[in-house]
Parts: structure tokens; sequence; C-alpha cells
């Protein structure tokens, strides 16, 4: 064990270990957010092959750490197992990146792999390798980080947990801003593609710094030599000691003050013990996973939503992430979706809104640290660890009551859409008369390119007939057609005799705040629009495009008839500057000049309610993480034993993997018709989980391993001295 140099009352060594953190969340971060676009993009899979090989991975990445753990403390030691995955995980890091590199079996030069299996087998070998090294680095850096402070140190070591949390979170944060941009840059040798091996190579470099940052500092750590297969003697420990209760359960026998006290007739004092601490933090952390499982309804994989936010180049479609197209990682953002991102000068799309829990965090932790938990223990408040856990539970529950308090209010902007046995229908008159629509109880007249001012609902069974009529014409018309119940429908009219009844297929708001954008073609020819990159193909006359959506801002778009123009008519048209969360409708006519000209019709009003009402639901919500989190990292290494500080820390971590796998079987399970109501549900759920860890913190007692291990090297110290001389008598007041 060497002695670690000091710097302003910490060990240097931290230095070392919380650089190669960042780096190593930079290299992590970074990769995962380009996976499922490289999978769709590059190796060609389907959006259900891309989303669960991207959830077997990291599903590996959560199991790993039990793995590294049991190597740390009972084989190599943490410093020698972070180097050594740290070693695996570089190659892996390397490994998917050549994976990515299009000329490396596209012999023909045509810009497509001659041999996709070659890539695909190189990326499962890299992320195999890579969810082997960062599981099992990642409960040994935070529990070797610990092993750096002397006794007396435990400020500065609190302190520590809490800066190795903000470098994780800085490295996360800045890897998913910076590897989209890498993407979507043009590299190749013989094609110019999205450039894969540049915003993967990133990562593996950044690994590489991590690994050699951190053996660097070699000469500085305190390092603890393991001692043999500790899980081994702690299962068979429990294992024997609950056997020879069942063997001793009868009145006979005396009871023991512990269940583990039944292993004293075959282990020794100071295993038991020591399982003893272990035992009773883990059965602290029953309820936690149901809490994980709850707060990743909101930022689970929040940090990877960078990704949707830089574009792509040509012939490389977007997709999104499918796990924030899931319920339990999106709802926060689904919510985001119904709301204007204008702030002031400023707009925020939807999914940047995720970001805002990451930055938070990166400016919390440190005013958390040194601002206000100095103040409350100047005010003589006891805030121990277990307390501040607590305390972190009830803030997460209390930003669910934030966010059912907003979508309230957004509830009262968002328009009424049809239940399960309602039609909607709005008339659209294209025609150059007025026209007469008459429904069942309530009749319609419309001027001249004009429409319904609302989406009128109608009982289908008592939907019994539709008619049409217009001034200085003969008859009645009936439209005939069939209503597709729970859906809108737009009747688009042009003569007293000619009507087209159009699904318009939008049963909600737009997803991601996007806006729908479709075209009327009202030509005497087909036409085909190209709009910001889009397309809307062979329009028929008398007849509308399906919707297509876009980002808010203004749209360019032209249209291409068959028909030439006359010289002064233009083609090229601006949209007006669409918000977030609407849908509107084109109508091209022929002017009476001969050009084309275009009416805009409102479908979906824009949402009204500003995203920066979400910002106290993710202030909440990262101080209870701050809180949570970090005093979790802190308090599982404190009262674990010396030879068990990893496998507690991997015991941590798996709180986290058990409440994402009940996230998973529930996903899907059930919706609430009213969103808000679901929200409520959140936060009395977590709220029961925080009374129950609060009651059982209440009987927790708080202990100091180290004092407890020293007793026991004390105690066989005199055990050895006595062996050495067994005739010692012991001196008393007799004896003189």
């Amino acid at each position: 064990m060497s002695k670690s140099r000091g710097c302003l009352g910490y060990p240097l060594s931290i230095f070392f270990i919380v650089v190669n953190e960042f780096c190593e969340r930079f290299s992590y971060y970074g990769m995962r957010a380009l996976l499922v676009l490289y999978f769709r993009n590059f190796l060609g899979w389907d959006d259900d092959l891309a989303t669960a090989i991207y959830h077997t991975f990291v599903a590996l990445c959560y199991l790993t750490p039990i793995l590294g753990a049991l190597i740390a403390d009972s084989w190599l030691g943490k410093f020698k197992t972070i180097v050594s995955l740290s070693i695996v995980y570089t190659i892996g890091q390397a490994v998917i990146s050549v994976s990515s590199i299009n000329d490396l079996t596209d012999h023909d030069h045509n810009g497509t792999p001659d041999s996709i299996t070659v890539h695909i087998a190189l990326s499962m070998v890299g992320l195999i390798l890579i969810a082997l090294g960062t599981g099992g680095i990642k409960p040994c850096v935070s529990a070797f980080g610990g092993d750096q402070f002397e006794e007396g140190q435990e400020k500065q070591r609190n302190r520590f947990f809490s800066i190795f949390y903000l470098a994780i979170n800085a490295g996360s944060l800045l890897s998913t801003i910076i590897t989209p941009i890498l993407r979507v840059q043009q590299c190749g040798i013989y094609s110019q593609q999205a450039c894969y091996p540049l915003a993967f190579g990133v990562p593996a470099a950044l690994m590489a710094v991590a690994l050699i940052v951190f053996v660097l500092g070699s000469g500085m750590y305190k390092k603890f030599q393991p001692q043999g297969n500790i899980m081994g003697k702690v299962a068979k420990c429990i294992g024997f000691a609950i056997k020879n209760r069942f063997r001793h359960r009868s009145k006979a026998f005396p009871k023991r003050e512990h269940w583990l006290d039944w292993a004293r007739e075959k282990y020794d004092e100071r295993l038991i013990s020591q399982i003893k601490m272990v035992t009773k933090v883990m059965f602290l952390y029953i309820p936690l996973p149901m809490f994980w499982a709850l707060f990743d309804q909101q930022v689970a994989l929040a940090r990877l939503s960078l990704e949707l936010l830089v574009p792509s180049p040509p012939q490389t479609p977007v997709i999104s992430d499918p796990t924030f197209q899931k319920p339990e990682g999106s709802r926060w953002t689904l919510q985001a979706t119904t709301m204007t991102g204008k702030i002031g000068a400023i707009e925020i799309q939807p999914d940047q809104m995720q970001t805002v829990n990451a930055i938070l965090i990166v400016i919390m932790v440190p005013i958390v640290d040194a601002v206000v938990y100095p103040l409350i223990a100047k005010c003589g408040f006891n805030f121990t660890s277990l307390k501040k856990m607590t305390v972190g539970m009830f803030l997460a529950s209390m930003a669910f009551v934030v966010a059912a308090i907003v979508q309230v209010e957004i509830d009262k902007t968002l328009p009424v859409f049809p239940g399960g046995n309602q039609v909607q229908i709005k008339v659209l008159n294209i025609g150059n008369n007025d026209m007469t629509v008459y429904f069942p109880g309530e009749n319609v007249t419309l001027a001249q390119m004009s429409q319904t001012d609302k989406f009128m609902t109608f009982d289908i069974d008592k939907l019994t007939s539709i008619n049409l009529t217009s001034p200085g014409s003969p008859g009645v018309t009936t439209v005939a057609h069939d209503f597709e119940q729970g859906h809108r429908h737009t009747l688009l009219v042009w003569d007293s005799s000619q009507y087209l009844v159009v699904k318009d297929g939008l049963n909600q708001k737009p997803e991601k705040g996007e806006n729908g954008i479709r075209f009327v073609n009202n030509l005497n020819e087909k036409i085909t629009i190209q709009m910001s990159g889009k397309v809307f193909e062979n329009i028929a006359s008398h007849n509308a495009s399906n919707y297509q959506f876009f980002p808010s801002g203004t749209k360019h778009y032209t249209i291409n008839t068959t028909t030439e123009l006359a010289p002064n008519c233009k083609s090229d048209f601006t949209s007006s500057n669409l918000d977030f969360g609407s849908a509107y409708t084109y109508v091209i006519s022929s002017a009476s000049n001969g050009c084309l000209e275009v009416k805009e019709f409102e479908d979906i009003p824009p949402n009204t309610v500003n995203m920066a009402l979400q910002i106290p639901q993710y202030f909440l919500l990262t101080c209870g993480e701050v809180v949570f989190s970090v005093t979790g990292l802190e308090f599982s290494y404190s009262q674990a034993p010396s030879n068990m500080k990893s496998v507690l820390q991997a015991g941590w971590l798996l709180t986290v993997a058990v409440g994402n796998i009940i996230v998973l079987i529930v996903a899907g399970a059930g919706h609430f018709s009213k969103q808000w109501a679901e929200y409520i549900l959140f936060a009395s759920l977590l709220l029961v989980v925080c009374v129950i860890f609060a009651i059982m913190a209440r009987f927790y007692t708080y202990v100091n391993p180290a004092e407890i291990e020293a007793q026991f090297d004390e105690d066989e110290k005199k055990k050895g001295v006595e062996k050495e001389n067994p005739y010692a008598e012991p001196v008393s007041q007799t004896n003189m």
C-alpha cells in the first residue's frame, strides 16, 4: 500500500481518478449516443432489431459490475482490475470504430460494404468488450477513489463522491453534444459518407486517455491487496448460518442476537461481522429498485437525447433513439412536445429539455456540496446520509407533482380528438362558389376558399346523412363515405356535386413538437412539391397529400407542375413561421393572372404553454438526484468492510439495474386517460417508497468498518502474544 500525497487537504491521487472517470464517461455515452443510428443506417437493421440489440447491450453493462467487483475484491485488487478491464474497454472501442469503416470491405468502391457480416461481427465483439470493460470498472473506480482517503478525512471523501458524480455528468453531457456533430461530417477514402469512424474513434481515443491518466497516477495510489475469494466465503457462511439455524430451530436451543451468529461454530467472528455490515446495507436497498423504476421514467437515457438535435447529412435519414419513443424514458419529453419552446429570443426543441437535467447536475453538485450542506450543518441539524437520501426521494416525488400541475395547464389548451365511437369532420371549400353542408342537426355554409372554424364531432351511429348544395345548383348531393370511427376527416368540396373525404391521420398533437404539413391540389393536373428536403409526390387533382412533419421555423418549398408558368410567376414559396405542435393544410390554386397561389388553413393550433414551466420539475428532480445518488455512492462505500467495498458499490448499481428491469416489464402495461393522473400516481408511489425507506433508515445503526476491523486486528494481536507465551500469568493485585 503506497502513501498518497496531499494537495489542499485532498490526496493528489484523486485528480487522476476524477479525470479518468470524466474521460471514460465521455467515451461510453458518446459511443452509446450513436449506436441505434449506426445499427439502422450503417448495418441496415430494422428498428426492432436495432432496439433489441441496443437494450441487450445496456443490460449487459449493468450486469457486469458484479463480475468486476468480484474480480477486484477477490483476485486482482481494484487497481489491477481497473487497468486490465480498461485495456479490454479501449480495445472494444477501437474495434467498434474499425467496424464502422465503410472502406474496410468496400473492395469495388461503390460506397456499400461488400461483406456486411464482417462489420456486424466486429461490432458485436466491440460491444461485448465495451460492456465487460465499462461495467467491470464501474464499481471499482468509485471505491478505489474512496480508498485514497485516510481516517479523519470523511468530509473530503464525501466531497470526492460529489466531484466524482460531477465528472460523470460533465463527461456524458459533452460527449452527447460532440459525437453527433462528428457523425454528420463526411469522410471516406473512396466514397464520402457519415463519419461513424470519427464519431466512434474520438470516444476510443478518450478511453485510451482515461487509461493513460489512470496509470500515470500509479505511484500515488493507496492499493489494498485482495483477500481471496471473499464472495465464496460470504456465500458459504450465510448458507451455513441458515442451515445451522434450521437444525437448531427447537426451543431447547437459546436464540442468538443475530441470525448470522449461527455461523460461529465454523466461521471466525471477523467474517461474520463483515457480512453483517453488508447485509444490513443490502436490506436497506430493498425499496430502491422501485425508486429507480419511477425515477427513470423521466431521466433514463436523457443524456443521449442531444443526438436528435444534430441534422443528418443527405442520404442519411435521422431516426430518433427508440428508447425515447417508449413510455419509460420520455414522458416529460412527450409533455414538452405539447408546449412551445420560444423563450424570449431563444427557441428550444422538446428533446433539448432533457439536457436540462444534466446541465443542472453540473451546476447543482458544487452548490449543494459547498453551500447547502455547510448551511445545514451550521444550523445544527444532523443531516446524515440516510436523511439526505430520504430528502432526495421526497424531492423527486414533488417533481412529479409539479409535472402534474403543468400537465393540467397543458390539457386546457389541447384540442379535443375523437373518442372510440366518434368521428370528427371539418369541411374545406376549395371551389369558387359558396357551399352549404347539411349534417344531422347542424348546417354549415362556407364561402369560397374557406373552412369550418373547428372539427365537428359526431357519434358514428348518428351520422346518418351528409348533403351538399350550393346557390344556383338544381339538386342536393349526398356524401357517401364510410367514416372510420376514432379519426378526424376533412370533407373537401369544390362543387355542389363534387367532393372528396380525406382521413387526416392525426389523432394527437404531432410528435416531438413538430408541425404537420399537407398540400391540397386544386389544379387540374398532378403536382409534386419539395419542402425542406421532403417530397410530396404526384398529388392528384382535387386531392390531398399525407401529412409530413417539420421542426419549427419557416420552410421553403417548390411546386413542380407540368404546365409552364409565365415568366413573372414564381414556383418557389415560403411557409409562415411554424411554431410547435401545429398542423396546416396548404391549398394550391390557380390565380386569376395564371400564376400559382397558396392559401394556408390551420388544422391543429400551435402549442401555447411554454416549456420554461418544465424547469421547476427538472430542478426538483435534479436536486433529488444529486442528494440521493451522490450520497448513495458515499454511503455504500463508508458502510462496507475493506474487503467488500467494490461489491457493495456493485450492489448499489444493481438496484439501478433492477429498477430498469421493472420499467421494461411494466412499460406499456397500461396508460391513464389523463396524463396528470399518471404523474400523481408516480408521485404517490415515490412518496410511499420514501416513507418505507425512511422507516427502515430509522432503525439503521451506522458503523465504522475501519474501527471494527482495527478492533479485530488488536484482538488477534493479543491472541498471538498469548500463543507465543502460553504460561504467562496475568499480573493481579493478589499476586502483588
